[in-house]
């Protein structure tokens, strides 16, 4: 988390799944972008191969029994294993069948369900899949239809729902989520010298802000030399070049439909009014943060905010769990649903899935796990990281101490313009190739954003036709 949390952003590791500290997830990150890049170009031979092996049918045979016909073999990435294992082992008592949950890094997870997708011999029953790679091996993978009735459907924010469905069917049945929230330092909110001086200047309450507007302002307050040596020392906010979640967020705020491609049409999006309006107001917030801009990533920021560096940080739910008990900032962290901007409150779904191979040996057994993880989703919420999918998981934990970041991730969630990203195959390369390339050239001093918006769109469109 924090992608994450530390956290990757949607590219490497998630954060919604990773339990290692910020450092060791961006280090994982960036050796495994590499191979992550050259697993796109396979991404192709993925779906074509896929199609065919698709006609394997339930019970095909495609894959290698395992030692023992009953048990189950699940592949999951990093710390999501924590959030699998109580559910694994409840099903073991209830049912006799063993669950393995091989753990896999992010990129040796993709590296290994694209392989063994090729070969038609999957080793594994079942697969916890991000979000981003559904529509790549979409044609490889067991309908899910009979397990989205409308009870289930009903219990699952919009964006899941969608997220889940590949030109139609559904292809995996989300087991977590996540969505940035804001992290703000109650010591500096609440205390009534600051309370006082902001109302003077701004004339209306310190408190969490909810606009674009309220952000700046806050920002801007908080952004000061506190020991009088002449040198700033806290920043307002942080502003993430190395990394795309955090823009994208930004450009549903500002109230696009179709953030960077228009999956429907393949028209490129990035150019239009609302992408600008989210990239101008991203880089307006560089005076009230740390230099450094274009380098920082998630793991980054981080550090800052839990060294007392930041009055506030946009950052993924599930790190509210999990601030170091040595951090300066341990007792005063307030959170709130992720600000808003024209379109309203939106943040960008950091989802994962569970996923049956199509040449599997074990299709209906695989499938009764699925079902019966979704019945126990919420045995995840006292994990780790804590995290859940279903709306009444989240509500499970409503009052409770220690979960006080459900109520800002479930509005989050639930905001009508948190959309995930586009379903297409070359989300990643356009994710590496250009987003982040133009969001690091966009905080640089005097940096013509429509420019790296048009830019941006003749990239994509070479990539995308």
């Amino acid at each position: 988390m924090a992608n994450r949390i530390g956290i990757a952003s949607d590219r490497s590791l998630h954060p919604s799944c990773t339990s290692m500290n910020g450092v060791e997830v961006m280090k994982l990150r960036m050796s495994a972008d590499a191979r992550f890049r050259r697993g796109l170009v396979a991404a192709a031979a993925v779906t074509t191969a896929a199609i065919a092996l698709s006609g394997c049918g339930a019970g095909g045979g495609g894959g290698e029994p395992a030692a023992d016909a009953g048990a189950l073999t699940v592949v999951v990435e990093g710390g999501g294993k924590a959030e699998l294992q109580p559910i694994a082992d409840l099903y073991k008592d209830e049912t006799g069948t063993e669950v393995t949950l091989v753990e896999l890094p992010y990129a040796g997870l993709y590296d290994r369900i694209t392989s063994e997708l090729q070969a038609g011999k999957p080793s594994f029953d079942i697969a916890a899949l991000d979000a981003i790679w559904l529509p790549a091996f979409a044609p490889g993978l067991a309908p899910l239809d009979d397990l989205f009735t409308d009870d289930v459907e009903s219990d699952l924010f919009g964006g899941l729902v969608s997220e889940s469905q590949v030109d139609g069917t559904f292809v995996g049945m989300p087991v977590w989520t996540n969505s940035e929230i804001l992290f703000y330092r109650t010591d500096l909110f609440e205390d009534p010298k600051n309370m006082a001086d902001f109302e003077a200047k701004y004339g209306y309450p310190l408190t969490a802000p909810t606009t674009w507007e309220q952000y700046r302002d806050i920002a801007e307050f908080f952004t000061r030399d506190t020991d009088g040596d002449g040198a700033i020392d806290l920043y307002g906010t942080d502003v993430k070049g190395a990394v795309e979640t955090e823009w994208l967020a930004t450009v549903s705020q500002a109230g696009e439909e179709n953030m960077v491609l228009d999956t429907d049409t393949g028209e490129v999006t990035i150019d239009d009014a609302a992408h600008k309006e989210a990239l101008d107001y991203y880089v307006s917030l560089l005076p009230y943060a740390p230099s450094g801009a274009a380098q920082l990533d998630w793991a980054g920021a981080q550090n800052l905010f839990y060294q007392g560096k930041l009055a506030m940080m946009r950052f993924w739910g599930h790190a509210y769990r999990q601030t170091p008990e040595d951090s300066a900032v341990k007792d005063a962290i307030g959170v709130a649903p992720m600000i808003g901007g024209p379109g309203g409150v939106a943040g960008v779904p950091g989802a994962w899935y569970l996923s049956v191979p199509a040449s599997g040996a074990k299709q209906e057994a695989a499938k009764d796990f699925i079902a019966f993880a979704y019945e126990h989703n919420d045995l995840a919420a006292d994990t780790s990281l804590g995290l859940v999918a279903r709306k009444s998981a989240f509500e499970s934990k409503e009052g409770e101490a220690g979960f006080e970041n459900y109520p800002a991730l479930v509005m989050t969630l639930e905001a009508s313009q948190s959309l995930p990203r586009p379903a297409t195959p070359q989300w990643q390369e356009i994710v590496d190739s250009v987003l982040v390339p133009m969001i690091q050239k966009a905080v640089e001093p005097g940096a013509d954003t429509a420019q790296l918006l048009s830019d941006a769109k003749s990239q994509i469109e070479s990539i995308v036709q």
